[in-house]
């Protein structure tokens, strides 16, 4: 469909939660094409609707497509159900929040309830860099960044070296 010019950080867009997604809304799928054009031509592995400036509860995830087949994946109106209790550290990159990597600890698991576009709901569990990914990517959701996961003087440390 389209590539749509995805917003930088500190838009006001990327720290607003999002409303519900109305899956009558005619409007979706156009939107989660945009969302994996968008994703895909930037180089990315995931792309929540606020980084596009639409602030509904959808995002979408393809961590293989760099390495061989696709596996796009679109996500409405999820919930965490629950997160492992082992945590892993690794640096993160954000299409918000360009060419600056940073430390985020993350559950390795994920349990996710979510809504598909034909309105059904699915729950299931992710785990490794697909459950990062969608972790990441909810938290835009909740008007959330990387720059959230940072303590407070390595926040103002990358802040400052952050050049939008």
């Amino acid at each position: 469909m389209a590539v749509r010019q995805i917003r930088l950080w500190p838009d006001p867009v990327l720290s607003t939660p999002c409303a519900a997604a109305d899956l009558a809304d005619p409007a979706l799928p156009a939107l989660i094409d945009d969302l994996f054009d968008s994703m895909y031509a930037a180089q990315g592995r995931g792309l929540a609707a606020p980084q596009i400036g639409v602030l509904t509860s959808v995002f979408v995830v393809d961590v293989t497509w760099k390495e061989g087949a696709r596996d796009p994946r679109a996500f409405f109106n999820p919930t965490i159900v629950s997160v492992s209790e082992d945590i892993s550290m690794m640096d993160e990159q954000c299409l918000s929040i360009p060419d600056l990597p940073m430390p985020v600890a993350r559950p390795d698991t994920v349990t996710l309830h979510w809504q598909t576009l034909d309105g059904s709901t699915q729950t299931d569990t992710f785990d490794g860099i697909l459950a990062r990914c969608i972790l990441h990517e909810h938290d835009h959701l909740l008007g959330r960044v990387i720059f959230d996961h940072q303590p407070p003087t390595a926040r103002a440390d990358l802040e400052a070296r952050y050049a939008p």
